[in-house]
């Protein structure tokens, strides 16, 4: 798709498809629009009054107009005008970009209100078009691509935009290499997958590139992420990919991820309705920072970035790590494990403690790592734990740009004495209630001083049916918000 802005007005274009966002309210056909609706022979008014369209976000209407200088015309609705944000114009721009399918558009002129800036809204716009024109049909033998493509998009009134438009092309490649991580089955992705995706990134875009294989790691003492690995045929690897500004950078961050291929749960193994055919997604937060590398390498900030993903499978076999185990992790800690599928927190205690080795800024770790936080804040939200209130408040800021939510939860320390163990330092899961807290407190204890923010994204990771840009699986959650937060400390 070739996206591109213009100073032309939706007054002298001419073309396949003009679409339009429109504020909730009482439509008025005046000024401009009453031009337009001379020009398209009325055609404007009659599909307002006769749909009923008044604006509404999530609204809209389309129609053919037969032979003149517009063929089709769509209007999608933005909702209260005091409401505007970014995030309306991705949800207006992927709305538009469905109808243009169903119309078998070829050729698209949008025609949306600036928000911010013009550079901004032309940023916003190409997100959304591309986000949710994306359909991963690899593993379908017959494509369902028929007929015209929508080949060509022209953004109005904005003028010259290339290089938002650029930006946000390389944004969305991220997003689109963890969406098809993620939705690739356990036996297409595996921990040599992630590795190898890992090397492509490095070759293309002149990242350096560390892969520790069990040996090494077993040299740095990871006894948490290999009391995970053992079980498995395939050999575990931890990756350890790494941006660098030709200047001096001014910051040093890193980026964890859980990087789970897939988990059976272990000898505590996920039952029938568990939902273990799913568990291909539990290295969503690895495709997220690998997805984040490949758009941050593109983007090139003067700041040094540290990817980190230690993929594994958490699988079962007579070399699995048992109910009871005692494992110790690469700060010395020990860990009683009382339940073998709480295993993501075990590889990313090993992780966060090299992160630290490294003596970053500030860390980020993200991991589909409880069901406790999809009970708690449902599909669309990710829980946010921080020990430090300014990283806190750079992702918010991110995140709001990126139109991804999150929700800051509390590291209540006295909810760690349910993860004391009598035996060891801790065990890895504790009480019932407020799982997601615990979950953030463990890691918690494989952080010293460097400032750390954990991200629980299981529930945004996927979606079961069409949602706002993302379509029915993966989502890329949150690789936009990610690169927004490395580009604020440019």
């Amino acid at each position: 798709m070739d996206i591109r802005s213009t100073d032309t007005s939706l007054l002298t274009w001419t073309g396949d498809t003009l679409a339009l966002g429109l504020p909730e309210g009482t439509i008025e056909i005046a000024g401009e629009l009453a031009e337009l609706n001379d020009k398209l022979g009325g055609n404007l008014g009659d599909l307002i009054s006769e749909t009923e369209f008044e604006g509404k976000l999530g609204s809209s209407a389309a129609t053919r107009l037969g032979g003149g200088p517009i063929r089709k015309l769509i209007l999608v609705g933005l909702g209260k005008t005091a409401d505007f944000d970014l995030q309306t114009l991705r949800l207006a721009a992927a709305a538009i970009a469905r109808l243009a399918k169903q119309q078998k558009s070829q050729a698209l002129a949008i025609s949306l209100p600036v928000v911010g800036d013009q550079s901004a809204t032309a940023g916003a716009i190409t997100e959304g078009l591309l986000l949710a024109t994306h359909q991963d049909t690899r593993f379908k033998s017959t494509k369902e691509e028929k007929g015209a493509k929508l080949e060509t998009v022209e953004l109005l009134g904005l003028g010259e935009q290339t290089s938002a438009i650029a930006k946000s092309e390389q944004i969305c490649s991220g997003v689109i290499l963890a969406r098809e991580l993620v939705n690739a089955p356990a036996n297409t992705v595996t921990p040599l997958t992630m590795a190898e995706t890992a090397e492509q990134i490095a070759a293309e875009y002149g990242l350096s590139l560390k892969i520790l294989e069990q040996e090494e790691c077993e040299s740095l003492g990871m006894g948490a992420f290999l009391g995970v690995a053992k079980a498995s045929d395939i050999p575990p690897k931890f990756l350890h990919l790494i941006y660098k500004p030709q200047g001096t950078p001014k910051r040093k961050l890193a980026i964890v991820g859980k990087s789970l291929t897939f988990d059976s749960g272990g000898l505590n193994i996920k039952g029938a309705g568990s939902g273990i055919e799913t568990m291909k997604m539990d290295m969503g937060g690895g495709a997220a920072t690998l997805g984040a590398a490949k758009a941050i390498a593109q983007l090139q900030p003067e700041v040094e970035v540290h990817f980190i993903c230690p993929a594994t499978e958490n699988m079962i076999s007579g070399r699995a790590m048992h109910p009871g185990d005692i494992l110790t992790a690469s700060n010395g800690k020990t860990i009683e494990v009382n339940n073998t599928d709480a295993e993501g927190r075990l590889t990313l205690a090993d992780a966060l403690v090299f992160a630290e080795k490294l003596e970053v800024d500030a860390i980020v770790d993200l991991a589909t790592l409880t069901g406790a936080c999809v009970i708690a804040l449902g599909d669309d939200i990710a829980g946010l734990w921080s020990s430090d209130e300014s990283l806190t408040v750079q992702l918010q800021e991110a995140a709001k740009l990126a139109g991804e939510k999150f929700w800051p939860m509390p590291l209540e320390e006295k909810y760690f004495e349910g993860m004391k163990s009598q035996i060891a330092d801790m065990k890895n899961t504790g009480p019932r209630p407020g799982g997601s807290i615990t979950a953030a407190l463990f890691l918690k204890q494989f952080i010293n001083n460097t400032p750390w923010l954990h991200l629980d994204i299981a529930g945004p990771v996927w979606c079961d049916k069409e949602n706002g840009v993302n379509n029915s699986g993966a989502t890329g959650f949150p690789v936009r918000t990610l690169v927004n937060w490395v580009m604020a400390n440019n």
